[in-house]
């Protein structure tokens, strides 16, 4: 590894760094992807990282090429001491709002990752503590959280979450792709592009377009 990929990875786990010295020893980190589309759902990851992990690539995953994404989406969850997912369908978002789909995204996040803990037999069935990319006033089951502002930037675990939640989204996206060809969500993944935009108008709605984010197009 160069040296200025590990100066930027010592960085990114500062707050994690800080954390360990304070005695904790199971840190989680919470992300999404999928807040602004158009169509599809949202996802939510969560994961506990080993303290001693430096995986090369991790980080923001908007920041990140596609291909690499996919490889360092492996090389998280290989490494990984627990994770889990919360996937929010596209009704659910037009039922409760966006905001209320990504907390109980992140619920169930958090309760798929407290199963893998158990299912892989390690010696703690839950985080001490939740770091979390901007979002307050959340239910985490009583464990302690702290809300972080571009978390995914400046947390090695909000990072590796991020990248779990996008590669697991536009994994999702890309299979529907194959189902409504006309759209092209391989490519946009549902974002609001003009092109999106322009098959909506010509082809109407799907049944994976979020009805409540498309009342000025249609």
């Amino acid at each position: 590894m160069k040296e200025k990929e590990l100066e930027r990875l010592k960085e990114i786990k500062k707050i994690e760094e800080e954390l360990y010295t304070q005695g904790i020893t199971s840190i989680a980190g919470i992300d999404e992807a999928g807040r602004g589309p158009l169509a599809g759902p949202v996802v939510v990851a969560c994961v506990i990282m080993p303290k001693d992990s430096m995986i090369e690539g991790v980080n923001d995953s908007k920041k990140i090429a596609e291909k690499k994404r996919e490889k360092l989406y492996e090389q998280i969850i290989e490494e990984a001491l627990g994770f889990g997912v919360g996937i929010i369908s596209q009704e659910e978002i037009d039922r409760i709002n966006i905001l209320n789909a990504t907390k109980e995204g992140l619920t169930t996040a958090i309760k798929e990752m407290e199963k893998d803990l158990k299912e892989k037999q390690r010696d703690f069935d839950k985080p001490e503590i939740i770091l979390v990319d901007a979002l307050t006033k959340i239910d985490t089951d009583h464990i302690p959280y702290r809300s972080i502002i571009k978390g995914d930037a400046k947390s090695y675990s909000i990072a590796a979450a991020s990248i779990i939640a996008k590669v697991t989204r536009d994994r999702i996206m890309r299979e529907w792709a194959e189902v409504y060809p006309m759209y092209g969500f391989e490519k946009h993944k549902g974002y609001g592009t003009a092109a999106h935009i322009a098959a909506i108008k010509e082809y109407g709605l799907c049944p994976l377009h979020r009805r409540s984010f498309v009342k000025n197009i249609v």
